[in-house]
C-alpha cells in the first residue's frame, strides 16, 4: 500500500531538503482545514531552483514510495506551485512570494510537525 498522511508529508519534506529547498515547514492541518491533512511549504530563490525542487520532490516520492501528485497547480515561472497529493499539499514558493502571502500566519493554529527529528 502506498504511503499517505504524515509519512507522505515527511517523505516530501525530505525530498525537498535533499534538493536544498529553503525554510521547509510541515503543518498538521487536521481539525484546522478541510482541504488537506498536511501542508508543506518550502522556498527557492531562483527559477532553476524552483524547477529542481518540483522535479525532485515529485520524482523522489514517486520513485521511492510509488505516489504521484494527483494534480499540480501553477508553474515555476509563476513562482508558486502546489503539488496536491490529496492528504498532503506541497507549496513550493519563491522567497519573495512566501513573505508576501504569509502562509505561516494564515495557518498559525495548525500544529507544526518537527520533520527533521521525525526522520531520525
Amino acid at each position: 500500500m502506498a504511503i499517505q498522511g504524515e509519512e507522505l508529508a515527511l517523505a516530501c519534506a525530505k525530498a525537498a531538503d535533499d534538493i536544498n529547498a529553503e525554510n521547509i515547514r510541515v503543518w498538521d492541518m487536521r481539525g484546522v482545514s478541510n482541504l488537506t491533512d498536511y501542508m508543506i511549504v518550502c522556498s527557492g530563490s531562483s527559477m532553476p531552483q524552483l524547477r529542481a525542487i518540483l522535479r525532485d520532490v515529485a520524482g523522489q516520492v514517486a520513485d521511492l514510495h510509488g505516489v504521484k501528485p494527483t494534480m499540480s497547480e501553477g508553474k515555476a515561472d509563476t513562482r508558486w506551485v502546489v503539488l496536491d497529493y490529496i492528504d498532503v499539499m506541497v507549496h513550493v514558493m519563491h522567497d519573495e512570494l512566501r513573505g508576501y502571502y504569509g502562509l505561516e500566519d494564515l495557518w498559525k493554529e495548525a500544529k507544526e510537525v518537527q520533520w527533521k527529528e521525525a526522520e531520525k
